[in-house]
C-alpha cells in the first residue's frame, strides 16, 4: 500500500469531509496541552517511542476498516510510524510537517458580500486565532493579523485589493502580529492604540485619535469610547454598523480574561464598564466577530466564528451579572488559569522590544489560544 504525504490543508479538508481517525504520536504531554479536536475527529496517543520496540499491542486499537493519519510535532516521528503501519496492512497518512505545519494554515471565511464590500474571516485553525480582511473599492484592511503576512497579501492580490490600514484591536498574548511587517511591505499605515504599546518606539497611528476610519466606501467605526478590560486600550471597531470586530473582549462563548497583566480586579473593573456602559446601546442584530474562539463548536452554519450579540447576551451568564461585585467576584475567579505559554515575550515581540527568528517564533507560538476563558 502507498503512504500518503498530505499537508495541513488535504488534513483540514479531511476533518471536515467525515469521520477521521488520528493517531498522535507525540509525548502525552504535549498530546494533553495541545491536540487536534473537531467533532469529526476521533484521536489516541501512542508515543513515538513505543513503536520502536517490537510490541504489538500498540497496534491492537487502532482500526484496519479506514484510514489513519499519523501525525508528530515535525513530520519525522509520523513517517516512520506510518511506514510501520502500512507493513501491517493499514491504510495511512501521515501529516508532512506535523503540528508546526498545523499550527501556520490559514483558512478564510466570507463572512459577508454586500454593498460594495467584502469582510472575509481568516481562521488560524490550530491556533483558534481569528484575523479579518475589509475590501471596498480596491482597497483593503486587515485586521488582527497573524505573522504569516504572505497569507493576507495573497488574498488580497486574490481580490485585487491593495491593502492600505492595518490594525491591531489590542496587543496580542499568545501569537506574534503581522501588523508592523505587512505594514512596511505593503506601506499602508499600522494602527495601535498607543497604550497596547507600553512605551515602547514601534511605529504607529494611535488608534485614540480617531472616531471613524475609511476603506474604499466602508465607514469602519472606531468605538468612540475603546473597549478595554482584556487589555487597557482594546479597541473594538464597527464595520458598516452591522458587525463588531470585538477582538479578545467580546467571545462568542464569553469575555476576556482581563488577568494577563497582573492586575485582574483592576483590570475587571473596566471589562464590567465597557460591556455594560460602552456596547450597552449596540443592539442585538449586530454580529460580534472576535479574534479568537475555544472550541470547533464555535463555528456557526455558515462557516465562521460569529454570533449576534443579542444571542450572546441571552445565552453568556456572565454578559447578564449587571451587579459590578459579583461580575468582579466571577472574572477575578478565572484569573491565573492556563495563562498562555511564553506571553511575555510574546508581548515583548508584538510591541517591538524584541526581534526573534521565524523559527524561534513558530516555537514560542506552539500550543492553543488561552485568551478565552469566561464562557457560559
Amino acid at each position: 500500500m502507498a503512504i500518503a504525504m498530505i499537508n495541513a490543508k488535504e488534513l483540514y479538508e479531511k476533518i471536515n469531509a467525515g469521520p477521521l481517525f488520528i493517531l498522535d504520536v507525540r509525548n502525552p504531554e504535549e498530546y494533553n496541552d495541545w491536540k487536534i479536536e473537531h467533532k469529526n475527529v476521533s484521536s489516541i496517543n501512542i508515543p513515538y517511542f513505543d513503536f520502536l520496540e517490537d510490541n504489538e499491542d500498540n497496534y491492537k486499537d487502532l482500526p484496519k476498516d479506514r484510514e489513519i493519519v499519523v501525525i508528530c510535532a515535525k513530520g519525522g516521528g509520523a513517517e516512520m510510524v506510518a511506514e510501520l503501519l502500512d507493513e501491517r496492512g493499514f491504510t495511512v497518512s501521515y501529516l508532512g510537517l506535523g503540528m508546526i505545519e498545523w499550527s501556520q494554515f490559514y483558512h478564510p471565511v466570507t463572512v459577508a458580500a454586500k454593498d460594495n464590500m467584502k469582510l472575509i474571516q481568516i481562521n488560524r485553525v490550530a491556533k483558534g486565532c481569528l484575523s479579518y480582511m475589509i475590501i471596498s473599492d480596491g482597497q483593503a484592511m486587515v485586521v488582527d493579523p497573524g505573522r504569516h503576512t504572505e497569507e493576507y497579501l495573497k488574498i488580497a492580490e486574490q481580490e485585487n485589493a491593495k491593502i492600505v490600514d492595518i490594525m491591531d484591536t489590542h496587543c496580542h498574548a499568545d501569537h506574534i502580529s503581522g501588523g508592523p511587517e505587512i505594514s512596511h511591505k505593503t506601506s499602508g499605515t499600522y494602527y495601535i492604540s498607543t497604550g497596547e504599546l507600553q512605551g515602547a518606539d514601534l511605529p504607529h497611528e494611535p488608534l485614540e485619535k480617531y472616531d471613524s476610519i475609511k476603506v474604499g466606501s466602508v465607514d469602519v467605526k472606531v468605538l468612540a469610547v475603546p473597549t478595554p478590560g482584556h487589555t487597557p486600550g482594546s479597541t473594538s471597531f464597527l464595520i458598516n454598523d452591522k458587525y463588531l470586530l470585538s477582538g479578545d473582549t467580546v467571545f462568542v462563548g464569553g469575555l476576556g480574561r482581563p488577568d494577563l497583566g497582573g492586575k485582574a480586579r483592576e483590570w475587571a473593573q473596566s471589562l464590567y464598564d465597557t460591556v455594560f456602559k460602552k456596547l450597552a446601546d449596540l443592539p442585538d442584530s449586530v454580529m460580534v466577530l472576535p479574534s479568537h474562539y475555544a472550541s470547533p463548536s464555535e463555528v456557526n452554519d455558515n462557516g465562521y466564528v460569529g454570533a449576534l450579540l443579542g444571542e450572546i447576551r441571552k445565552n453568556n451568564e456572565i454578559m447578564r451579572t449587571e451587579n459590578r461585585a459579583e461580575f468582579t467576584e466571577m472574572v477575578v475567579a478565572t484569573a491565573g488559569q492556563s495563562t498562555p505559554p511564553n506571553f511575555e515575550e510574546i508581548l515583548q515581540i508584538n510591541i517591538g522590544a524584541v526581534e526573534v527568528t521565524p523559527d524561534k517564533a513558530a516555537e514560542l507560538e506552539i500550543g492553543p489560544n488561552r485568551c478565552a476563558v469566561h464562557h457560559a
